[in-house]
């Protein structure tokens, strides 16, 4: 009934339901403090326990640490407490309705959640860097452990469960020291709490636990490891015998690696127990040791081991591989907000700076009206028409020359660069031809009687088909002056083409020299009066046409601002361009020396 609940887990669950979800995990770990109080008894307790299972406290433990973990407050340090409040609701509660929700489901739910987590925190020890961080991370999968044991300690049926569970095995098949012996203690308590727990398991899960204790008794030096190694199958040992007979059977030199590797390491005591009990088992019933075994059972185990670990370290690629892509394309996501807000920043800049800009040029309008007199107000506004006008025109034909330049500069390198690459094909087919050694004269040879007969008989008979018709001497003198007068037009009209394709190439030539000299030429506020002798020409109807051209464009900007603005001007061809207005833009550009 509500008035038999404690008053604590009342306003906790009435905080939680009104909370948002990212704050649950922080005011579940006052429950805590709601376990712990020292002046709770036996009865007490688990009243509060049954509470909280009732309430969906317990529930939301479980649902939290489900969770990806890195994304809660307090990342790994609450996952962690979290995991030990979750155990200790669960050891001493008794659920009377709906018990096979509780024993059959929740608390298998529990214990495989813990095991992620336990996972997940070894990895990291594993892979950190920091001192400080695998202080941290070997704390808190200590702190996982010891609920995990806490957990099946309470509910001794929950042994089996832990061992027949696939991450427990990838939690003990580590070459990591610390965590490997956090492991091993995990499994000699199962084995204190539920001795008869490995009778219970499946033949394969059994297999691989007693192959990664025989693997780091071989694979490692360090004494701690085989230290709980070799207590681990001494545990065994004593509290099942038939397990002895796999041990001689599969291990055949278990015997050996103990005597040898183990010997006077500190628990001489263990390894004399384990070496006695696997003698007297093969004193007893199954005879005489095949020793030339040893060295091939000691290979399988590494072998078995090796390929274990081998399968667990792919396993965690696909997660790696989808991790990876998310956040990839979260981050693709986040820039292009960032790109959009700097742009709408960008826009809204601009906007205000262009309002800034006619704001400040009305005032400055106005201050001018102020200080203009009346009788001088038409001929300032004329001005100032003017030059704006004159600026407009600037930048107009400033972008236009810079665009036609652009354009005949990369025209420009694609023909000189096929100018280069013919010059070197030719040079170089010209001296293959040179290289080519003369085939010598062969005098051809003779024909035979035979071959004469035949060839002569040939001739006749094409005769009398094709009989050659009759023809004057006249007739034959008028075609062959014909056929003179053709050659000499042919060789005429070839000379005059001659001509003119040299003149083709000396005008390309100098049209080439003329742009190279326009695109190496310095601006204006370089130029001295050695540049400007290249570009003026010594001839006296070229000066005097550039002369009346200058003349031309000086009248032309001082017309008045309404002349120079109409749609007819500004947006003209260069081939359409009066004569009286920039006739010769860039036609009145002359090199040096040439006409």
């Amino acid at each position: 009934p509500m008035a038999a609940t404690d008053p604590q887990v009342l306003a906790l669950a009435a905080q939680i339901t009104e909370s948002r979800e990212q704050d649950i995990p922080l005011l579940l770990l006052k429950l805590k403090g709601i376990l712990h109080s020292p002046s709770l008894g036996c009865e007490e307790s688990s009243k509060i326990k049954q509470d909280l299972y009732d309430y969906g406290l317990t529930q939301y433990c479980l649902l939290v640490l489900k969770r990806d973990h890195a994304q809660l407050h307090g990342a790994w340090a609450t996952a962690a407490q979290l995991a030990e409040i979750l155990s200790h609701c669960c050891v001493g509660l008794e659920v009377k309705e709906d018990p096979e929700e509780f024993y059959k489901k929740f608390l298998p739910s529990a214990i495989d959640s813990l095991l992620v987590l336990g996972k997940r925190l070894q990895a990291r020890f594993i892979r950190a860097i920091k001192d400080k961080e695998k202080q941290d991370f070997l704390h808190w999968f200590q702190i996982v452990t010891d609920a995990i044991c806490w957990l099946f300690g309470g509910h001794i049926h929950l042994a089996a469960c832990v061992l027949q569970n696939d991450r427990f095995l990838q939690l003990l098949i580590t070459d990591d020291v610390e965590t490997a012996i956090i492991m091993m203690s995990v499994l000699h308590n199962i084995l204190r709490i539920n001795s008869s727990v490995l009778l219970q398991v499946e033949e394969e899960t059994l297999h691989s636990v007693l192959d990664e204790l025989v693997y780091k008794l071989s694979s490692t030096t360090n004494p701690a490891v085989g230290s709980a190694a070799t207590k681990l199958l001494l545990l065994v040992a004593k509290l099942h015998k038939q397990l002895v007979q796999l041990f001689t059977a599969r291990y055949k030199g278990l015997k050996g690696l103990l005597s040898k590797q183990w010997s006077g390491k500190g628990f001489d005591r263990e390894v004399n127990q384990l070496l006695d009990l696997l003698y007297l088992e093969q004193s007893s019933g199954k005879g005489g040791v095949q020793k030339q075994h040893e060295a091939a059972s000691i290979i399988q185990a590494a072998w078995r081991g090796f390929q274990t670990r081998k399968r667990l370290k792919k396993l965690p690629q696909a997660v790696i591989t989808l991790q990876r892509s998310f956040r990839a394309k979260r981050e693709k996501e986040l820039q292009h907000l960032t790109k959009q807000k700097e742009d709408e920043a960008l826009k809204l800049q601009m906007q205000l700076q262009r309002q800034k800009a006619m704001r400040l040029f009305h005032e400055r309008q106005l201050a001018l009206l102020e200080v203009v007199h009346a009788s001088q107000m038409n001929k300032y506004l004329q001005e100032m028409e003017e030059k704006s006008a004159l600026t407009i025109q600037r930048f107009w034909r400033g972008y236009r020359a810079r665009k036609i330049f652009h354009q005949q500069k990369q025209s420009l390198k694609e023909y000189k660069a096929a100018i280069i690459i013919q010059r070197a094909a030719c040079k170089f087919l010209e001296k293959r031809r040179r290289r080519r050694p003369l085939s010598p004269w062969k005098e051809p040879k003779g024909l035979t009687d035979e071959q004469r007969l035949a060839l002569q008989q040939k001739v006749d008979d094409y005769i009398k088909l094709h009989p050659a018709s009759q023809m004057s001497e006249e007739t034959s003198k008028e075609l062959h002056m014909q056929a003179q007068a053709k050659l000499a037009q042919f060789l005429l009209r070839s000379r005059l083409d001659q001509r003119a394709a040299q003149r083709r190439e000396a005008l390309l030539a100098q049209v080439n020299t003329d742009v190279e000299l326009l695109m190496n030429a310095p601006g204006l506020a370089e130029t001295t009066e050695k540049d400007l002798g290249a570009f003026m020409s010594r001839s006296i109807p070229v000066a005097t046409k550039a002369r009346q051209t200058h003349n031309t464009m000086l009248k032309y900007t001082r017309w008045p601002w309404w002349k120079k603005l109409g749609d007819e001007f500004e947006f003209m061809e260069d081939d359409v361009i009066p004569d009286d207005a920039i006739n010769t833009e860039l036609e009145t550009l002359f090199i040096g020396g040439r006409k």
